[in-house]
């Protein structure tokens, strides 16, 4: 008997391997590789799968046509740390949706349909280390404080995307950023884009490929540079480029420098004109009394 069973194991196995990759705990059309992996990449999807495992901490879901993801799909997944949703049909991420992954490790949401990332976006999703929001074709806004919060972030891309500008805050609130792309976006070098410039030039290390590879259009007739040839002496007209803002200020300041001016005239004019009286008050009483 003995022989039987050592000849019958390597089957056992097998059909073990295969029983557990499309077992009762996997979704239909997907794979489970192991016991905290689901795979539904390239299954023609058009929505999230349904009866993923609550302990799934990779999920692989690229490939397919997903438009969006429910606010609420990860409040249940709070062991998740890897999420692949690249090459779908995403066009919009709920502010908040992500922030319940506290775990989350990786994130991919490159090849998409997203169009812009708002504040809140992220949450404060404080484990995240890479995120990829590359070759999104519309992707042409990114708030101020769309990273804000990720205090763990390492690499973020952002390569390929309709980008023309990008707040500088974006990545400077990124304490803990090593690899940052953004080539292929169509830059415009104008005075929205010098302080970019000045960031790059500093933090051309955190490039894989420094500023070789990236270009901007000129405002004046389109035509694209690489940023090599440009310098900070490049945007120096945008020193002197005052924004209504400034603008404001500077009509608010002489405006109230100016009725400070005429509370202070009047103020001393007033104390003239009582000290002079005074003073002819006190020469009256003096003639008085010599007559």
């Amino acid at each position: 008997m003995l022989p039987c069973v050592c000849w019958f194991q390597p089957i056992l196995i097998l059909l073990s391997s295969v029983l557990w990759t499309r077992g009762e705990n996997c979704p239909a059309t997907c794979l489970c590789p192991d016991p905290h992996t689901v795979d539904c990449s390239g299954r023609g999807l058009t929505r999230l799968p349904d009866e993923i495992p609550l302990d799934v901490r990779r999920l692989l879901l690229a490939d397919n046509w997903i438009p969006r993801i429910p606010s609420d799909f990860l409040v249940l997944y709070s062991d998740l740390v890897y999420l692949d949703l690249r090459n779908n049909s995403l066009s919009h991420i709920e502010p908040g949706t992500l922030s319940t992954s506290s775990r989350l490790v990786f994130l991919d949401l490159g090849s998409n349909n997203l169009t812009e990332i708002p504040k809140g976006t992220f949450g404060e999703s404080r484990s995240l280390i890479k995120l990829r929001l590359g070759n999104n074709p519309y992707l042409s806004m990114v708030s101020e404080d769309a990273f804000l919060g990720l205090t763990s972030l390492r690499e973020l891309e952002l390569e390929r995307n309709a980008l023309s500008t990008l707040k500088v805050g974006a990545l400077s609130q990124l304490p803990s950023l090593r690899v940052v792309r953004l080539e292929g976006n169509p830059w415009v070098c104008n005075c929205n884009f010098a302080n970019l410039f000045a960031w790059l030039m500093e933090n051309s290390h955190k490039l894989p490929n420094g500023v070789q590879g990236m270009e901007c259009s000129l405002p004046m007739d389109g035509r694209r540079v690489s940023l090599t040839q440009l310098s900070k002496d490049s945007f120096r007209e945008c020193q002197a480029t005052l924004t209504l803002t400034d603008l404001l200020i500077i009509i608010f300041s002489g405006i109230s420098v100016s009725v400070v001016a005429i509370m202070t005239s009047f103020f001393l004019a007033s104390t003239v004109h009582c000290f002079q009286r005074w003073s002819k008050g006190t020469k009256g009483d003096e003639e008085e009394s010599e007559e």
